[in-house]
C-alpha cells in the first residue's frame, strides 16, 4: 500500500515540476508572444550569419534561427506544400498541357529554402529536370541534414535533379544568364539588419521577371504574416508591422498578375502570407481580362486542382487539394479592405521591414 502512495507522490512531484519547467517563447508582434514548453534542445550553435538552434516543444522538432520559428515538425507541410504547389500548377496550366502535357515546368530555382523541404515539394513534380537553389548559410542546411531529415534530409541535398549552392540568392540571380519556369523565394523575413531585405524590392523584383521564361513564367515569394483580422499594428507606419500589403503591392508594380494567399501555420502563431505573380497570357491587356484570368485562378474547380495534382505530383500531399487551393486564395473581408488600404511599396532606397 505504501509502495502505490509513494509512486503517487512521485508523479504529482514530476507534475508539479513539469510546470516549472523550460519555455521556448517567441515574439510575434507587438504585446504578442508564444510559448512552448521546451522539451529538448536538440541543437545549438552561431555561424557566420545567424543563430541556429533545433529544439523540442509542443510542436514536435523546430528549426529556430535569431530566435524566430522557420519551421515545425508538427506543420512544416502546410507551409512547404502551399509556397511551392499552386506556382507550379499554374505554370503548368499557363504553358498548356495540352500542347506538351507533364513537361512544364522543368526548370526551377529557390532562393533560401536551407532546411531543403522546398525543394522536397518541388522534386515531387514529375516534369521537374533541373532545381538550382543557393541559400546563403551552409551550416543550416548541414544541421538540417543531421537533425531534421524529414524534411528532405541526404535524399534531396544529393538529387541529382539538383544544384545546391552556397552563396547569396541576390547575387546568383543578378548575374546568371539561365532562365526558370518558377522562382521561389523562400528567404528570410524582411528584418531590419537582415541578409533578406533586397529580394523584396521592386528593382529585384524586375530583374526576377528577366528570369523567367515566358510566357509562363511564374514568380512566388512566402510574405509573412497575414492575419485575417489585421491588428491595428500592422497599419501603423511608425512601428513595425506586417509586410503581407508592401510586398503584394511591390510585386503588383511589376507583375500583370498578382496573387496574394495564405495559409493557417500554427507554430508560427496563425496565418502565414505569400505572393504568387507571373504574366497575363498574350491577348489578355484589357483589365477585364485580366480579372478573369485572376479569378480563374482564385476559384478553380475542385476537380481542375486535384487533376494536376494526380497527374503531376509524386506521393499524397499532405494539406495542398483542390478544397484547400479555394481556402487559401479566398483572404478574408478585412485582411481584402487592410490591402486595399495600403499602399507602401518596398524599393532599394525605401525598404519596409516587419516584426
Amino acid at each position: 500500500m505504501s509502495d502505490v502512495k509513494d509512486e503517487s507522490h512521485d508523479n504529482a512531484i514530476e507534475a508539479q515540476r513539469a510546470k516549472s519547467g523550460f519555455w521556448f517563447s517567441e515574439d510575434l508582434a507587438p504585446g504578442v508572444k508564444i510559448e512552448c514548453i521546451l522539451k529538448r534542445i536538440l541543437h545549438s550553435s552561431t555561424s557566420p550569419y545567424q543563430k541556429i538552434d533545433v529544439v523540442e516543444t509542443y510542436f514536435g522538432k523546430t528549426l529556430v534561427t535569431d530566435g524566430k520559428t522557420q519551421s515545425s515538425q508538427f506543420d512544416e507541410f502546410v507551409y512547404h506544400e502551399s509556397l511551392v504547389h499552386p506556382s507550379l500548377l499554374k505554370c503548368a496550366l499557363l504553358a498548356g498541357n495540352d500542347k506538351q502535357k507533364g513537361a512544364t515546368p522543368r526548370s526551377i530555382f529557390i532562393g533560401g529554402g536551407g532546411e531543403l523541404a522546398t525543394a522536397r515539394e518541388v522534386l515531387r513534380h514529375k516534369s521537374v529536370e533541373r532545381l538550382v537553389m543557393v541559400d546563403l548559410d551552409k551550416d543550416v542546411t548541414d544541421v538540417c541534414r543531421e537533425h531534421l531529415p524529414e524534411w528532405g534530409g541526404d535524399a534531396i541535398a544529393t538529387d541529382p535533379r539538383m544544384e545546391l549552392i552556397f552563396g547569396d540568392a541576390h547575387e546568383y540571380l543578378m548575374n546568371t544568364q539561365e532562365k526558370f519556369d518558377v522562382i521561389i523565394m523562400d528567404i528570410s523575413d524582411p528584418i531590419e539588419a537582415g541578409p533578406g531585405i533586397a529580394l523584396y524590392t521592386k528593382e529585384f523584383y524586375q530583374h526576377a521577371l528577366t528570369c523567367l521564361n515566358a510566357p509562363h513564367g511564374v514568380f512566388v515569394t512566402q510574405a509573412g504574416t497575414a492575419d485575417p483580422i489585421p491588428h491595428a499594428h500592422t497599419e501603423d507606419h511608425q512601428v513595425d508591422t506586417s509586410c503581407f500589403g508592401p510586398i503584394n503591392n511591390t510585386l503588383l508594380e511589376v507583375f500583370d498578375c498578382v496573387f496574394p494567399y495564405s495559409a493557417n501555420v500554427p507554430c508560427f502563431g496563425g496565418d502565414w502570407g505569400f505572393v504568387m505573380a507571373f504574366q497575363a497570357p498574350e491577348g489578355t491587356e484589357a483589365s477585364d481580362e485580366k480579372t478573369k484570368v485572376a479569378l480563374e485562378w482564385r476559384t478553380p474547380s475542385q476537380e481542375v486542382i486535384d487533376g494536376l495534382i494526380s497527374d503531376r505530383i509524386q506521393d499524397e500531399l499532405g494539406h495542398y487539394d483542390g478544397i484547400t487551393h479555394t481556402s487559401m486564395f479566398a483572404l478574408t473581408k478585412p485582411l481584402r479592405k487592410s490591402l486595399t488600404r495600403d499602399t507602401r511599396i518596398m524599393t532599394k532606397d525605401n525598404p519596409i521591414f516587419m516584426y
